[in-house]
């Protein structure tokens, strides 16, 4: 479409440049052949990590800011208890500017390279100008194409719904987060929405691949492709072109805004679906879908790139509170699961969410945004008696 992030670097900032009349319909309807031939049977961002003498996996640990270091030290208590073959590497990503470009210190960049797999806690980035998201950064840097956000109702944790169980694959490295910005003239700035061929097969496949590993049977493409009749057009039309490689999996499409209407009236119809979708769309839909299951501080996610990929809480570093041991660590936990889950090693992460779902459902251990008086330490204690 307008631009592919695999050109060249002075053709990127030609587009970036260009005045308002150089977007001629010419250059937009313009294509490029796949830059990557997918085979069909190919599984994208397979874990390649490997186990050391000792039988353990290493894992790049990002604590983070705020809470970070206290809810990560709750993981690795439950992940020490549960005898998981994980050994932490700390890394440090405090940013640094780099030829211009923020970026993060390269031992951290090759910690997480070689160790092909991170988790990651809150990261905060100061609002205003000059200031480079690092979850954009670590996106960027290490290609994290893809952001899985299960979204699951807890038992033990009352909320107006009990019934939620949706997957929402969400497009990670282009759509309008692809800060191509300027300014046209005073008071008139123009952002532009990059949409690639090869971007969109590559998480569409993602999807497909993702609803056979656990079960689904239906994947669902949302956009607007009503109104951005190329862009989302070029996304909608390529997860149909996909779906053929698919027979065993059911494939529909839904506008964004039926989407956010009709999953907070009713979340049930979309239980047995994996849902993909562009990055802003998918931003904001996995956000209202953390709402209905009791907010952020519940929902694991995990960024996933064909070399490596970074699991992460997604909730505020909460500065109010650190070191106050009042934070909830489930969010950082479940992220680890899924982890877990990635690396193969499945039982492990079964009996950690099994311990985890049973300490909340029974209530009497609960931190205090979920309504109870226990502190971070005590929660996780309660976990670790489970295993």
């Amino acid at each position: 479409m307008l631009a592919i992030r695999s050109f060249a670097a002075p053709a990127r900032r030609q587009c970036v440049q260009a005045s308002p009349r150089a977007w001629r319909p010419t250059f937009v309807q313009a294509r490029r052949q796949f830059a990557t031939d997918f085979s069909e049977k190919e599984k994208i961002a397979q874990f390649h990590g490997q186990k050391d003498s000792n039988g353990l996996y290493t894992v790049s640990l990002i604590e983070g800011d705020g809470i970070g270091p206290e809810i990560s030290q709750s993981v690795k208590d439950i992940f020490e208890a549960a005898k998981a073959p994980i050994k932490w590497e700390p890394v440090d990503v405090t940013p640094q500017l780099r030829d211009g470009k923020t970026t993060i210190p390269a031992e951290t960049i090759e910690s997480i390279k070689k160790n092909k797999v991170a988790l990651k806690g809150p990261l905060a980035t100061p609002i205003g100008k000059g200031h480079v998201s690092l979850n954009l950064t670590l996106r960027r840097t290490f290609n994290l194409f893809a952001n899985v956000r299960p979204c699951r109702s807890i038992a033990g944790y009352k909320t107006p719904y009990d019934n939620v169980d949706t997957v929402l694959i969400r497009e990670n490295t282009e759509g309008e987060y692809s800060g191509i910005e300027h300014v046209v003239v005073d008071g008139v700035v123009q952002s532009i929405k990059l949409i690639t061929r090869e971007a969109s097969e590559r998480v569409l496949r993602f999807a497909f691949q993702h609803a056979e590993a656990i079960g689904r049977q239906k994947v669902r493409a949302v956009h607007k492709a009503t109104i951005m009749k190329m862009s989302d057009g070029l996304f909608l039309g390529t997860a149909k072109e996909i779906s053929k490689d698919f027979p065993s999996i059911e494939f529909d499409s839904e506008l964004l805004d039926n989407t956010c209407l009709k999953i907070v009236t009713d979340p049930t119809p979309y239980n047995d679906k994996v849902l993909v979708m562009p990055n802003l769309y998918g931003d904001i839909l996995s956000d209202m879908c953390a709402g209905l299951i009791g907010g952020l501080g519940l929902t694991p996610s995990g960024n996933i790139g064909d070399e490596c990929s970074i699991f992460e809480a997604v909730h505020g570093s909460a500065p109010d509170i650190a070191g106050k041991a009042l934070a909830n660590p489930t969010a950082l936990l479940l992220s680890s699961i899924m982890m877990l889950r990635h690396m193969g090693l499945n039982d492990h992460a079964q009996r950690i969410e099994t311990a985890i779902f049973d300490t909340l459902a029974e209530g009497k251990h609960l931190t205090g945004d979920l309504g109870g008086s226990s502190k971070t330490h005590q929660y996780a204690g309660a976990i670790i008696s489970r295993l």
